[in-house]
């Protein structure tokens, strides 16, 4: 049986990437921060405490910190995986202007400690790196493997480092590290302060007639959005390979944030400009005005492809929030997915009631 560890496991990415490696029959490892509160509502479906009789657990939890080299190090010797997916990370773009260094100590050098452990354990793994399409900035689209990066934020910044650090430990040390450098990707999970999510939940809070408004930025902010579920499946296949590599993921379409309104309050039947304001506060100081992805090197080598589109992702997410308030879907029979895998090429849907 193989063994992973999965960084940021309580993340949207961590739970899917998490139910997929199950689904291969994999042990999994997840690191959390010790809290005053448990954050694990999106792997609580999966999560079995080992203590209890008659279970059979293959997902285990262990409190750490990345920002600890001393939590990594025993992490990774204790548990010999055979892969690492380093997903931690303060993520948020916006939140990266408040609180620069600690999304630098974070993002960035959480990145080395992890890299490091692995080096010092003696552990042969492999080791996938969250790198972002937001490191390209304000570079000139589509952006691909070869797209000098421009970052246009501190959390961007910090991924940039992290990507770097990853190169160099693969080619200082031989070890296998590789980048995913994935484009945006949401899903009924995606945090609530992302902008995606942010809409979806407030367009059902509002038809639930709990909030009148909904505040944003920018709303030309164009961006490429795939489904989770789908871009884990890449990360997966990425530690598959013979050679450790960097990968661009996504869709290689790109839509803006109005697109994105039109799309879900369209579905919903309201007009979104009855209910969304613009707040100075949202915009950022510096903005990343256009990132789409050319996907033709993970296309031609891993033979990975995004089968939901944008107009199914919207809906998707949607009918999650719709279903959180109680409302029924508005589309014609259409009912909240979740992906389950069963190879690479075959997925089936299923209904679900998401809760949150």
């Amino acid at each position: 049986m193989k063994k992973a560890v999965i960084t940021g496991i309580t993340g949207q990415d961590g739970s899917y990437l998490a139910e997929l490696l199950l689904s291969k029959g994999y042990e999994v490892h997840g690191l959390i921060r010790r809290a005053s509160t448990f954050n694990t509502m999106r792997i609580d479906h999966i999560y079995h405490d080992p203590h209890q009789n008659g279970k059979d657990v293959q997902l285990y939890l262990h409190y750490g910190d990345i920002t600890v080299d001393e939590t990594l190090l025993d992490l990774v010797y204790n548990i010999r995986p055979d892969e690492v997916y380093h997903l931690a990370a303060q993520s948020h773009v916006r939140v990266s202007f408040d609180m620069p260094e600690y999304t630098g100590d974070v993002t960035g050098l959480g990145t080395t400690r992890i890299l490091d452990a692995i080096r010092k354990s003696g552990v042969n793994t492999r080791f996938y790196q969250a790198s972002s399409s937001e490191m390209f900035g304000g570079a000139t689209p589509p952006q691909n493997e070869d797209t000098p990066f421009e970052p246009r934020s501190p959390y961007a910044a910090a991924k940039v480092y992290a990507y770097w650090i990853t190169r160099n430990y693969r080619e200082a040390y031989d070890m296998f590290a590789g980048n995913g450098i994935l484009f945006n990707h949401e899903s009924p999970r995606r945090g609530e302060t992302f902008v995606t999510r942010k809409i979806t939940r407030a367009l059902a809070s509002i038809k639930a007639g709990k909030q009148k408004h909904l505040y944003l930025g920018n709303l030309d902010s164009k961006r490429d959005w795939g489904y989770a579920p789908e871009y884990v499946e890449a990360m997966w296949i990425m530690l598959q390979q013979e050679k450790a590599d960097d990968f661009v993921i996504g869709t290689g379409e790109s839509h803006t944030i109005r697109e994105f309104l039109d799309e879900a309050f369209g579905y919903a039947n309201m007009d979104w400009q009855d209910y969304v304001r613009i707040d100075p506060r949202y915009f950022r100081p510096t903005e990343v005005d256009y990132l789409l992805s050319d996907p033709s090197k993970s296309e031609n080598e891993l033979k990975w492809k995004p089968r939901v589109c944008f107009k199914e992702l919207v809906r998707i997410m949607v009918d999650a929030d719709l279903e959180y308030f109680g409302m029924e879907s508005p589309g014609e029979g259409k009912q909240i997915i979740k992906t389950k895998f069963d190879g690479w090429h075959k997925w089936e849907s299923q209904v679900i009631s998401m809760n949150g």
